[in-house]
Protein backbone atom coordinates (compact mmCIF):
# COMPACT_ATOMS: atom_id res chain seq x y z
CA UNK A 1 0.00 0.00 0.00
CA UNK A 2 1.49 3.15 -1.28
CA UNK A 3 -0.11 5.86 -0.17
CA UNK A 4 1.06 8.92 1.90
CA UNK A 5 -1.68 10.66 4.27
CA UNK A 6 -4.52 9.21 1.45
CA UNK A 7 -3.23 10.91 -1.25
CA UNK A 8 -2.13 7.89 -3.19
CA UNK A 9 0.95 7.25 -4.64
CA UNK A 10 3.62 10.23 -5.33
CA UNK A 11 5.05 9.99 -9.11
CA UNK A 12 7.56 11.53 -10.97
CA UNK A 13 5.64 15.02 -11.26
CA UNK A 14 4.72 15.35 -7.87
CA UNK A 15 7.99 14.97 -6.91
CA UNK A 16 9.57 17.15 -9.56
CA UNK A 17 6.92 19.96 -7.75
CA UNK A 18 7.81 18.90 -3.92
CA UNK A 19 11.63 19.40 -5.13
CA UNK A 20 10.72 23.00 -6.81
CA UNK A 21 8.81 24.48 -3.36
CA UNK A 22 11.59 23.48 -1.38
CA UNK A 23 14.22 24.54 -3.80
CA UNK A 24 12.24 28.04 -3.79
CA UNK A 25 11.56 28.23 0.72
CA UNK A 26 15.41 27.27 1.39
CA UNK A 27 17.30 28.24 -1.20
CA UNK A 28 20.49 26.60 -3.37
CA UNK A 29 22.47 26.88 -0.60
CA UNK A 30 21.27 25.06 2.10
CA UNK A 31 20.04 21.99 0.22
CA UNK A 32 22.83 19.65 0.69
CA UNK A 33 22.92 20.62 4.16
CA UNK A 34 19.53 19.60 4.70
CA UNK A 35 20.22 16.36 2.46
CA UNK A 36 23.54 15.88 4.63
CA UNK A 37 21.11 16.32 8.25
CA UNK A 38 18.16 13.79 6.62
CA UNK A 39 20.84 11.20 5.77
CA UNK A 40 22.55 11.48 9.16
CA UNK A 41 18.94 10.68 10.88
CA UNK A 42 18.28 7.72 8.92
CA UNK A 43 21.57 6.53 9.16
CA UNK A 44 21.50 6.99 13.22
CA UNK A 45 17.48 5.93 12.92
CA UNK A 46 18.53 2.49 11.28
CA UNK A 47 21.46 2.23 13.17
CA UNK A 48 18.90 2.18 16.35
CA UNK A 49 16.36 -0.03 15.15
CA UNK A 50 19.13 -2.68 14.14
CA UNK A 51 20.48 -2.27 18.39
CA UNK A 52 17.10 -2.87 19.30
CA UNK A 53 16.03 -5.78 17.11
CA UNK A 54 19.81 -7.89 18.11
CA UNK A 55 18.53 -6.66 21.86
CA UNK A 56 14.83 -8.38 21.27
CA UNK A 57 16.63 -11.08 19.90
CA UNK A 58 18.79 -12.20 22.64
Amino acid sequence: MNTLLGFGSFGGQEMLIIFVIVLLLFGAKKLPELARGVGKSMGEFKKARKDFETDIKG
